[in-house]
């Protein structure tokens, strides 16, 4: 079989269920990428066989409430806790001491948890959009970083993070939304960045204000798919696994702020991670807006070995940009990480 195959599996343990694609040689080093709300192992579909050109064993799970992953019913069980210790099984099941982790949207806090929990079962870890130091810690450590020129407190209490006071508030009201039309969320959900919007509010600045998602309206709007981001056959695959689980366990994840800052304080070494870090930086996401806002800064003090680079894409950067990723992403690990790299000293 080519090593370049995308194939199924599944590990099962007594207390959970992961299901993950994995490209590239049995024996190579591992590269796991954690995805994020609200999509699949699918969405490194792009980065997969890259890594597996190269030599690694690339592994990207169905993350606890996605896809064919175990399915839970309590908000608790989306803690970040909890999916971290999906994560340690699913490395201990594989067979190996250390990988290289990267994590995007979601994903980013469960791999900036297993570093900073974990450090001894990495090689590095690598982000997308999403910087260490703000949603792991809970909603409390990012409110003192929102930008107030662009979100002045009295109109915007939250900042861009209005649409995550409405989860708490409203929760069944902001599943259901979801819920009327999976196939027409995700279309509208998974667009590539524009610029020219640093200087406006993001659109989910107004979700608690306007009732809801798309404006308080019933359902998402039939828009014209992307096909910079994905194709049609790729929107089929998201919403299937949308329709069968539902949004509870996807957007659980946004229910667990207490737990998750609780979480974090007992990490080891304070906080400070010293593993090799990358950063890739979106410029065109205005939630996890990092280019005029303060976001950056506490990863900047905590991450001893930090690489950063930009890239002129929105949210969904591993879809619309995987070239751009794929480059960066080999970069680092070929110049920062060279004893995880195939044929080196990996574990």
């Amino acid at each position: 079989m080519n090593i370049m195959t995308i194939t199924e599996n599944a590990i099962k343990t007594a207390r959970h269920t992961t299901f993950y694609l994995s490209a590239g040689p049995e024996d190579g080093p591992l590269i796991i990428f954690v995805h994020g709300w609200p999509e699949l192992s699918l969405s490194w579909r792009h980065q997969l066989p890259a890594m597996a050109s190269l030599g690694f064993r690339g592994i990207a799970p169905d993350m606890r409430g996605y896809g064919r992953s175990g399915i839970y019913d309590e908000h608790g069980a989306y803690a970040q806790e909890e999916v971290v210790t999906d994560m340690i099984e699913l490395l201990d099941n594989l067979g190996h001491e250390k990988a290289v982790w990267v994590g995007h949207d979601w994903g980013s806090p469960t791999v900036w948890n297993i570093a900073s929990h974990h450090p001894d079962r990495c090689h590095a870890v690598a982000n997308l959009c999403v910087p260490y130091g703000c949603l792991e810690r809970g909603w409390d450590a990012i409110l003192p970083m929102i930008d107030r020129e662009l979100y002045p407190e009295e109109e915007f209490p939250a900042g861009q993070w209005e649409y995550i006071r409405f989860y708490e508030e409203n929760f069944a009201r902001a599943c259901a939304v979801f819920d009327a039309n999976p196939y027409n969320s995700m279309k509208a959900l998974l667009r590539k960045g524009k610029p020219g919007f640093t200087d406006k509010p993001s659109l989910t600045a107004f979700v608690r204000k306007q009732g809801g998602w798309y404006g308080g309206a019933e359902e998402a709007p039939d828009l014209p798919r992307d096909d910079d981001v994905l194709s049609e056959e790729e929107l089929k695959i998201y919403a299937e696994g949308l329709v069968r689980n539902g949004f509870f366990g996807p957007d659980s994840y946004y229910m667990n702020n207490v737990a998750n800052a609780d979480y974090a304080a007992t990490a080891l070494n304070e906080g400070y991670i010293d593993l090799p870090t990358l950063f890739l930086l979106a410029e065109y996401d205005y939630t996890c807006e990092c280019v005029r806002s303060p976001l950056t800064e506490p990863m900047k003090k905590y991450c001893s070995d930090l690489t950063i680079r930009n890239i002129k894409c929105g949210h969904w950067m591993a879809q619309e940009k995987p070239r751009q990723v794929n480059a960066a992403l080999t970069h680092w690990l070929a110049t920062s990480v060279p004893g995880a790299w195939p044929n080196g000293t990996s574990a």
